[in-house]
């Protein structure tokens, strides 16, 4: 196999790739100056050396403490805890600027097919923990699509134990079904969150 299919086929891995725009990707490198290329791969190749996996969230961040900035700001809103799938999530969120509590990183989603995987130990492991410390409501921000749906089954069935003294909302409908947290505008993210319903 020749390195421009090599390389196409690389970038077919990413999410939402496919092959034409992945040999797009490989023609415009070449066309870069090779000095512009070099930059790229040493920031790849370096990536896993400055960014790491916060320990309360899971989300990955730059930064030399255990826990990211999120988490270790003692401003924050400790009895509201949301569950996101992924890091472009909570990014979004954040852009929003109406929600001020905890973030939990799921890494996935559940498809009725029983693909996919989420951080199931580790997120029952914080929801115990932060329950001991005031826990009142976890908001599963998921997506509006089938899987959003039956990842939020498994997670109420998950911490059913602790529903008793903690409260389950899901984001209100200012979101379209069908749609990704991700790509949501910060405007439909601020009413989705205040119309929140509880589950």
């Amino acid at each position: 196999m020749d390195r421009v299919e090599e390389l196409s086929h690389a970038f077919e891995r990413f999410p939402g790739i496919g092959p034409r725009q992945a040999k797009r990707f490989v023609y415009y490198l070449l066309t870069r100056a090779p000095g512009d290329r070099s930059k790229l791969s040493e920031l790849i190749a370096r990536l896993s050396d400055d960014v790491r996996q916060c320990s309360d969230c899971m989300r990955f961040w730059s930064g030399k403490a255990v826990s990211c900035t999120y988490c270790s700001n003692p401003s924050r809103d400790d009895s509201v805890l949301m569950l996101v799938e992924k890091d472009q999530d909570l990014l979004a969120v954040e852009r929003s600027g109406s929600y001020k509590g905890r973030y939990f990183v799921l890494g996935g989603s559940l498809t009725l097919s029983g693909k996919g995987s989420i951080r199931e130990k580790e997120l029952v492991d914080r929801v115990e923990k932060r329950a001991k410390t005031g826990l009142e409501e976890i908001v599963l921000a998921l997506s509006a699509t089938s899987e959003g749906e039956h990842t939020a089954d498994h997670i109420r069935g998950l911490l059913q134990p602790l529903r008793s003294h903690i409260r389950f909302y899901t984001l209100g409908r200012g979101l379209a079904t069908g749609s990704e947290l991700e790509y949501a505008d910060s405007t439909t993210l601020s009413a989705a969150l205040q119309n929140r319903k509880e589950t």
